[in-house]
């Protein structure tokens, strides 16, 4: 237990490792500030209401990745969200769009394109 301890005292020694950890941890503090403060100009009364109505459905997925911000509807509520989304939704257009399937078929270029494209 005494290693531990001297393994934890030695992470801030070493400044450029100590200037990581500072950033990772005020990042991590930004993200937790930004899930509680409400976006301005939304009701989260009545869309916590809506989201208590709709429960089981594709909102409540949502709601469940976002850690319970959507239905608070903060700042940082979508979270990477959207990202997944696209990217799920193009790789199903792959098959039903004969132009994305062509990108896809291309290799590293193709899928540089439908990446960006997912973005």
């Amino acid at each position: 237990m005494n290693r531990f301890f001297e393994a934890f005292a030695n992470m801030f020694r070493i400044p450029e490792l100590r200037k990581r950890i500072l950033f990772t941890l005020s990042i991590l503090a930004v993200y937790r500030l930004g899930a509680y403060i409400p976006t301005p100009g939304i009701n989260t009364e009545v869309l916590r209401q809506l989201f208590q109505q709709t429960q089981g459905s594709v909102l409540g997925v949502i709601d469940l990745f976002s850690g319970g911000n959507f239905s608070s509807m903060t700042i940082f509520a979508l979270g990477i969200m959207p990202y997944i989304t696209s990217s799920i939704i193009l790789q199903l257009m792959t098959v039903a769009w004969p132009y994305l399937e062509r990108l896809q078929k291309e290799g590293e270029l193709g899928r540089r394109k439908i990446t960006q494209y997912t973005r």
